[in-house]
């Protein structure tokens, strides 16, 4: 071990399949993590992160000399076991990135080649490594666990129990039988990307009525015991864009949707009907960790986890006390619970015992560095707040009141899939037209996705039907608020909420108070600062170029406030460019002119 920190310093690295991501703990302590596509502007990057490593790593003041070890989230023999089981009779028309994946020492290589380390490395299996993620950062001595995605290695679903400074998994179901898959076929058949579009699914379903959900059912048969099978009869796994069997569309007696074309009511309920054999299996598969463990208290992880509504449902109606998700449930997740598991096979004892309270872990940049790019660009009679905080708030509250929505950046950024408040665009709940207005012209993405509510945590019950904390977006409540919020209010009068506390959120708390003292509403719409198909800003850089080629009103950038009229003309001149149905496309050299 490393003799001047205070512990282990553990790198954990997630990668080459989607979102790519990496954490470091020192001394059991969660000190940094993030996403590769952040730094490289590519979504879902599964690339080695190495630009997430360095950056990290900068955050926490080491360089990778200071690392004792690292941490993969998955085994990468037994990963290739179930892929050449699956896909060996497509080999011979496979593409060239796609037999990169089919090599198991490609993780131990790259990460001596490309990253330069070359110590010890320690290899977790892929549900333990989400395990770890959820049990390890609940702050609970003892749980029940559960982790459900689309596949690991060979499981697709575990049931664990935690108990002090140990995590055992008891019982998996193991591919091709996948919640995570049977959610992601039906993903494809509605015509959105699969990995990615599930979301889309989520948010379309409040739309429809389960009228699909009894064929739905036909696909998945759950057990007594809490474990379930799909009908393979129905599913084509070695086709990655749809896993649909031709047989799929005659059950549903619906034809595969495709890419972009016309959303219909058939489509809103068929996005329904899997929503809710979802949660039900959900619940099912809670009950089950229930009998396993004899815990109140339950602990979440993998993709699937992600699905707020069923998370709700779980909350509300499952047999437990308390439930914690963990905020990066997906894959990026894995480097998290990865480190976890190598700190505890290193030191004997489980990381920090508290749980995490923030998600705001990834790298930030000073003040001092966002004036030095502002300088870069010439005086240009931006608003300078530095040290007048309260100035600051007050303007942006000015501009929030008058309508505007602000690119909001703050502090370090988030780790996961949602923004809390270090890389957010902000605008007035109350106001009818905002919610379309930023679904068409900033976040450039269909009109049926709902935002989310930031709202103070002493507020909260005020207006939602919520009482417990939620500070990372993780589930979806009933907004009963005596004001109307229809910007983020979704059809089925839900909401997926964020709770602020001013020791967590600090100065995004003080705003959001600031706009209650000025408005009477203690609430901000909230949704990611990107453009569609990009992943959110990190980079002040970044920040930038998202501002100028969208519509997005103002930009708070630190303690910088740039309005759209004052954007210098030369900036419209060198990001000008097309268009597509993608997002904007615009050259990585623009970076040279910031």
């Amino acid at each position: 071990m490393n003799g001047t920190s205070p512990g282990p310093v553990v790198l954990g690295i997630s990668a080459h399949f989607h979102d790519a991501a990496c954490a470091v703990l020192v001394g059991g302590e969660l000190v940094a993590a993030a996403h590769e596509e952040r730094f490289t502007r590519i979504k879902q990057d599964p690339a080695l992160p190495r630009r997430a490593v360095l950056e990290c790593l900068r955050q926490a003041g080491l360089t990778l000399a200071d690392v004792d070890c690292v941490a993969y989230y998955e085994d990468p023999v037994k990963k290739l076991d179930r892929q050449l089981w699956t896909a060996l009779p497509a080999l011979p028309d496979a593409r060239p990135e796609a037999l990169d994946r089919l090599d198991a020492d490609r993780p131990r290589r790259e990460i001596r080649d490309l990253l330069g380390y070359d110590g010890p490395l320690e290899i977790v299996d892929h549900h333990l490594s989400h395990a770890a993620s959820a049990y390890y950062y609940s702050g609970f001595e003892e749980s029940a666990v559960l982790t459900v995605d689309a596949v690991g290695e060979w499981a697709t679903t575990t049931w664990g129990r935690g108990a002090g400074d140990d995590l055992d998994l008891l019982a998996e179901v193991e591919f091709p039988h996948s919640l995570g898959l049977l959610y992601s076929t039906i993903t494809g058949h509605l015509g959105f990307e699969v990995n990615e579009g599930e979301y889309k699914v989520m948010g379309l379903a409040p739309y429809g009525q389960p009228r699909y959900a009894d064929r739905v059912r036909r696909l998945v048969e759950v057990a007594d015991d809490g474990s379930f099978r799909l009908d393979l009869d129905f599913f084509d796994f070695t086709n990655s864009r749809t896993m649909a069997a031709g047989k799929l569309a005659d059950l549903l007696g619906l034809e595969a949707r495709e890419p972009e074309s016309e959303i219909g009511q058939d489509h809103c309920d068929l996005a329904r009907s899997i929503q809710l054999v979802t949660e039900e299996t959900l619940l099912t598969l809670a009950s089950r960790a229930r009998r396993l463990t004899s815990s109140d208290r339950l602990c979440m992880a993998g993709g699937v986890a992600l699905n707020v509504v069923a998370v709700r449902r779980i909350v509300e109606e499952g047999p437990f006390r308390e439930v914690f998700v963990q905020p990066a449930a997906g894959d990026a997740g894995g480097s998290l619970g990865a480190a976890a598991v190598a700190h505890r096979r290193l030191t004997g004892r489980r990381p920090a015992r508290g749980r995490m309270r923030t998600a705001l872990i990834g790298p930030g940049h000073s003040v001092q560095e966002v004036a030095q790019t502002l300088a870069a660009a010439g005086d240009r009679g931006f608003h300078d707040f530095r040290g007048r905080e309260d100035r600051l708030l007050e303007a942006v509250v000015d501009r929030l009141a008058a309508g505007k929505a602000i690119g909001w950046y703050h502090g370090r950024s988030e780790f996961g899939p949602r923004a809390l408040g270090g890389r957010s665009i902000l605008a007035d709940p109350r106001r009818p037209e905002m919610r379309d207005r930023i679904n068409a012209l900033v976040k450039m993405r269909e009109g049926f996705r709902p935002f989310a509510p930031a709202v103070l945590a002493e507020k909260a019950a005020d207006h939602f039907r919520l009482d417990h904390e939620s500070p990372f977006m993780l589930e979806t409540c009933e907004v009963t608020s005596p004001l109307d919020l229809p910007a983020v209010t979704h059809v089925d009068r839900s909401a997926r909420v964020q709770t602020l506390t001013e020791q967590v959120n600090g100065r995004f708390y003080r705003l959001v108070r600031a706009f209650d003292e000025r408005t009477g509403c203690p609430i901000l719409l909230n949704t990611s600062f990107n453009l569609r198909g990009e992943p959110i800003v990190q980079t002040p850089e970044d920040a930038l170029l998202c501002f100028v080629r969208s519509a997005i009103d103002c930009l708070v950038l630190e303690d910088f406030v740039i309005d759209r009229e004052d954007i210098p003309p030369a900036w419209l001149t060198w990001f000008s460019g097309t268009r597509p149905a993608g997002g904007p496309v615009v050259s990585d050299s623009v970076y040279s002119l910031l």
